[in-house]
């Protein structure tokens, strides 16, 4: 039955209403379109994939929705070029080149300074030990056995500061963080303060008045290794063992699908706070699949594609006052007809989930199904192979390859219902199964990755490995995380929204019971009633 409506002057119908001029809209459409391919020839814009996927671009572009004008918003890609760039890709480029070289410069700054100030630490006790030999080696003193044993422990001390310097600051950056660590480069002033009133000492009393006390000199060398152990020890504290207890549970949230998680912190800065969520998120968070996203969109769209504003009355003898209202009342009309519609969209959500269910469920059963097959005639061709000779033993590789055939064409539509087909490579799905072929794993085991989401370490480097995350936040990144602080992580087309709560003190008392207050005693009556 045709619905109609009418507000101020125009006429709503549903996009089912009138067969014939939807006939002629799309005619219309199709006219349109034509002419705009035939005008956008030139207007090529390629953008090649970072892994070959199983299913192809063709499906990722079956599965998205397409509005009554895709003519007019396609672009045409024809063979005039097969390697076209627009101006914002050139941008685009551009603008990650030099944030490229700006992290890089950053980083091998950082770490020349590190190497400078190390050197300048492991050369100075060295220095202060060899320079009166050279300047004045006839004023000195002969240098005893408690000088000599002196050396010793100097030579150790160094050895085991070297170590525990590498062990502690020498280690591969886990990432790179927008603001320098407010404790590390505390540290290195002090160090270099350190050692620099060190040498001016040593420069005024020693140097200028040509000491003659060399077991002196060599004791205040050992002083000096001695403050740069215990400096190292302050460093431990501050940069390990004060984040170690948690002080704070941190909530983080997926703005795209609402995944969430809590995470407990220590004493951390908000920039040390974001690197802890994302370091877990790559490995707790299931990996992130727009397509998903993509079924309430099409029905909001769907909502609204069948809805149109007709004026019947025209434009009339006052064409500009019509044409000031003509915003305002379709907008109107087209809120009342979606209030109409709306008491009827959950029953529509509802049967496309159960549809969308069963599909799942009949697709997961036909691929176990040909799984389990193809594992049951891989067992057949390892029997059969025990008896052939050595050189005829097919390849776990070659194996996986003969029998992905078999199952490819199911697990093709399964990943094609469970909008997976972006995730999986072809080759990754073949290394895959020669992995379990060689461990002799369980079909059951081949599925899991595929019937349940994993964490996004599980899929390719592709997914992971060239993303930049954006640290937003209104406080400054180097002050610590507070009760109440919020964050936003941003990557792409998503962002992690983090919320900080501190954790509440816990009081605890004692209550003793007296272990004699348990004790009972059970009489039982010699008489029984017959």
């Amino acid at each position: 039955m045709d619905t109609e409506s009418t507000y101020s002057g125009y006429s709503y119908y549903s996009g089912r209403s009138r067969g014939s001029h939807r006939h002629g809209e799309r005619s219309r459409d199709r006219h349109k379109s034509r002419g705009k391919d035939s005008r956008s020839e030139k207007s090529v814009t390629i953008t090649t994939p970072p892994a070959e996927p199983l299913l192809g671009d063709s499906a990722v572009r079956g599965e998205q929705v397409q509005d009554d004008n895709w003519g007019e918003t396609t672009t045409a890609v024809t063979g005039t070029s097969e390697h076209s760039l627009s101006q914002e890709d050139i941008v685009r480029i551009t603008k990650d080149l030099e944030d490229s070289v700006g992290l890089d410069c950053r980083r091998y700054f950082t770490l020349a300074l590190a190497v400078v100030l190390g050197l300048l630490v492991f050369l100075t006790p060295i220095a202060f030990l060899a320079l009166p030999h050279l300047l004045w080696p006839e004023k000195l003193q002969s240098c005893g056995t408690a000088c000599e044993g002196l050396f010793i422990s100097v030579a150790f001390k160094l050895l085991i500061l070297l170590l525990a310097v590498w062990a502690l600051f020498f280690r591969q950056p886990r990432a790179g963080l927008p603001r320098v660590l407010v404790f590390r480069a505390l540290l290195a002033v002090l160090v270099l303060l350190f050692v620099v009133a060190y040498w001016l000492f040593y420069g005024v009393r020693i140097l200028d008045s040509q000491d003659e006390n060399y077991q002196g000199i060599v004791q205040y060398a050992v002083s000096l290794v001695d403050a740069l152990l215990f400096i190292h020890y302050l460093a431990i504290v501050l940069l390990e063992l004060r984040q170690l207890q948690p002080c704070f549970s941190v909530c983080v949230t997926r703005s795209t699908d609402g995944e969430m998680r809590h995470y407990n912190l220590g004493q951390l800065s908000i920039q040390r706070a974001a690197l802890a969520i994302l370091e877990r998120y790559y490995c707790d968070f299931p990996v992130h699949n727009p397509a998903l996203l993509s079924a309430s969109k099409s029905r909001a769209v769907k909502h609204l594609a069948g809805l149109k504003v007709y004026n019947v009355d025209g434009p009339g003898n006052n064409a500009a006052a019509a044409a000031a209202g003509l915003a305002h009342s379709q907008s109107r009309a087209m809120i009342a007809a979606a209030a109409r519609r709306r008491d009827t969209s959950h029953n529509e959500l509802y049967y496309e989930e159960a549809e969308q269910e069963r599909r799942v469920r009949k697709r997961k059963a036909r691929l176990v199904v040909a799984v389990e097959e193809a594992f049951t005639h891989i067992k057949r061709m390892q029997e059969e192979e025990q008896k052939k000779a050595p050189g005829d033993v097919m390849d776990p590789r070659e194996a996986a390859q003969a029998i992905f055939p078999s199952m490819a064409r199911a697990l093709q539509k399964y990943l094609r219902t469970t909008k997976q087909q972006h995730c999986h490579s072809m080759e990754s799905i073949q290394q895959h199964l020669a992995f379990c072929i060689t461990n002799n794993m369980t079909p059951k085991a081949f599925l899991e990755c595929y019937l349940t989401p994993g964490p996004t370490l599980q899929y390719s480097r592709d997914h992971w490995l060239a993303r930049r995350w954006t640290l937003i936040s209104e406080a400054s990144v180097t002050s610590g995380l507070k009760d109440g602080s919020a964050f936003l992580l941003r990557c792409g087309d998503f962002s992690l929204v983090a919320t900080t709560k501190r954790l509440p003190y816990i009081q605890m008392s004692e209550e003793y019971i007296d272990p004699k207050s348990h004790k009972f005693v059970l009489r039982l009556q010699s008489e029984t009633s017959v």
